[in-house]
This record gives structure tokens, sequence and C-alpha cells, in this order.
């Protein structure tokens, strides 16, 4: 339940009247307590008894109250102002950050009291103003990256399409051999776009959660077990053999098929082209903490430069070494699975070392 600030706010006002009258009480018996004391030890400050004896004769219990009035609005100003100082420098803060003289994620110290809440919420608010402002960065740097991989994506095999049947249109092949290698190549390219294309309706649509997700109890270890029957003949032709481990033979998920054996075969795919060196690929499916499955693609190639690992799932991500350095094909392959995991209630990862490289996907288990 959150705390109601302007009730603490009341309620210590309220706290700080009544403190005011009781220490003003105790203060003006002091006070009397002090002045019979001094004026009975030395009697050259009788002056000062008779003063006050005249006053309150004089005025009776007015001059009694009058007294108790002062000292009371002398207490309750202290406790006040006391109460209300961080207020200022709380004001002051935001103002210096307004102007652009602090970092908005500039912290103010937070101490004890009603103001405390707000100095902390306000540190709240400046700090998640900033990632606000971080992430419209990220996003802002993200789109233009986009429309520079996409341009560039788009590119390359357009101008191949265009450029062999270019040849075509003007007669520029030698017989019907070459006219065909040109239809191929044109072809081969046109494919390349439409998968492109494909590719970012598909991350598009499933960004936006546009995309239902037709559900149904799924034995993951039989899907991945067909899928990897599936791969025999790429893997032999790969020069790759491929194992499955699962020491249960019944993990259920609650999943779309389609869509749960794209991201597996993008994985497999990514297996076979970037971990040839290995020799070999293999699917572990084991029941993990709690209600969760994990499935893991584990291949024995080349290890993925652990700079990339952090980004290895955003769109269009390539390393260092090259642009299509795991990539996997349009460069969507892997953020389109996170996108398809994530939707599923699950999680990817991944896991790379001089001995390994695992793609690791956690699902509900039903």
């Amino acid at each position: 339940m959150k705390d109601n600030f302007a009730a603490r706010l009341m309620w210590r006002s309220v706290l700080n009247l009544i403190a005011s009258a009781v220490l003003a009480l105790i203060c003006l018996s002091l006070l009397f307590a002090v002045t019979l004391f001094l004026t009975n030890t030395l009697p050259g400050l009788g002056f000062v008894r008779a003063v006050g004896e005249a006053f309150v004769n004089g005025t009776g219990s007015i001059g009694m109250i009058f007294l108790w009035g002062v000292l009371f609005l002398i207490w309750f100003l202290a406790l006040q102002w006391f109460l209300f100082a961080p207020l200022g420098k709380v004001n002051d803060a935001i103002t210096r950050v307004a102007d652009g003289q602090l970092d908005l994620n500039h912290q103010i110290p937070v101490r004890s009291g009603v103001f405390g809440i707000l100095a902390g919420n306000v540190n709240r608010l400046s700090h998640r103003l900033q990632l606000a402002l971080d992430e419209e960065r990220r996003a802002e740097q993200t789109k233009n990256e986009l429309i520079t991989n996409v341009s560039h994506d788009l590119r390359t095999p357009l101008t191949s399409v265009v450029g062999y049947l270019g040849l075509i249109e003007q007669d520029g092949y030698r017989d019907e051999v070459e006219l065909r290698h040109y239809v191929s190549i044109a072809y081969d390219k046109s494919q390349r776009l439409h998968e492109l294309i494909n590719d970012l309706f598909e991350y598009t649509r499933m960004r936006h959660d546009t995309i239902a997700l037709k559900t149904s109890p799924i034995n993951l270890v039989e899907m991945l077990g067909e899928l990897l029957v599936q791969y025999r003949v790429p893997l032999q032709e790969a020069g790759m053999e491929s194992g499955m481990k699962s020491a249960e033979t019944t993990i259920m998920v609650q999943a779309d098929a389609a869509k749960l054996v794209r991201v597996f075969e993008n994985l497999i795919s990514n297996a076979m082209t970037y971990g040839k060196e290995g020799k070999r690929v293999d699917v572990v499916v084991r029941s993990g903490q709690g209600q969760s499955v994990v499935a893991e693609v584990v291949n024995y190639g080349e290890a993925i430069p652990a700079v990339d690992l952090p980004y290895l799932f955003e769109r269009f991500y390539r390393g260092d070494k090259s642009r299509t350095q795991w990539s996997g094909g349009s460069g969507l392959g892997l953020a389109i699975s996170k996108s398809i995991i994530e939707k599923h209630g699950g999680m990817i990862d991944v896991v790379s070392n001089s001995e390994y490289t695992s793609f690791r996907v956690t699902l509900p288990k039903i």
C-alpha cells in the first residue's frame, strides 16, 4: 500500500502542534524555576523576579498564556522549519537539473521524514527519466542502423537482379546456357530479397504483438527429435553429425508448434553454418528450475567473440569480423527467435567459449 504523502504531512504538522504546546509548557515551567533559583541564590537578580511577579500579578492568567503562546510559536516555527527544510533542497536540486546544471540522474540526499519520501520519489523519477532518454537515444540509433542495414541488404541483391536482367534485356549473353545462368542468378537474388522482406514483416508483426499464437500441448523432446531427423541429410552434406540428449522421453510445453519449429530450425541452421569446424550438433532437452524446460542447441565450432554476445539477438547486429558473421541469413533470424520465445513466456540466451557454443531456450513446462 502506497504512502499518502498529504496525510503524512498533515499528521506531522499536527504532531508538531502538540509537541510545540508541550515543549512551550515545559519551557515556561523551567523559566520560572530557573528564575526562582537564580533570584534566591543571587539576591542581586531580585529585580528579575520582581519584574516577573509584577507582570504575572498585573495580568494574571493572561500573562502566563502570553508567555506560553510566545514559547509555543517559537517551538512550532522551529519544528516546521526542520520539517520543510529538505523541501528547499529538493526544489534547488530540481531547479538545477531543469537548468542543465546537474545531470538528470543526479541523486538528492535522502533523509528520514516526510520529505525524505519525496526526495526518494524524485530520485526515482529522475532515474526513470534518464532511462527513458537513454532508451530513446538507443531507439533512434537502432532506427538509423535499421535503415542503413536494410538499405544495404536490399540494395546488394537488387543490384544483381537489375544488372543481370539488364544484360538479358540488352541481349548481352552469348548463348542459351549463359542466358539460363543469368536467369538463375537473378532468380536466386530475388529469392534472397523475398526472404529478407518476409523476415522484416515477420519481425515487425512479432514486435508489435499482432500475431496470435495457436498454442497446443507439445512434447518438446519428440518435436526436436523429429526436427533432427529432417536435418540428417543437410548435416551429412555439411560433414557433421548430430545427437539428441534427454533423460526424459516426454516433456510437455504449451506452444505454437510452427513458431517453435522456426526457432529451432534457425538455431540448427546457424549451428551448421558457423559451427561446421566442430563437426557436430547436439540438441539437449532437460527440465529446468521450477516449472520450466530448457532446450539447448550446441555446436563445437569457433567461439562467438565475447564482445558480440550481449548484442547477438538484436536485429541486424553484426560482429566485427564481417557483416554476415553470426547474423543468420537476413540478420533477423535470432531477433525473430527471441520475439517468438518471449511471446511464449520464455527466454533465450547464448553461452560461447573455446569448447562449445550453446543457444539455450527456456520455456514454461505444463
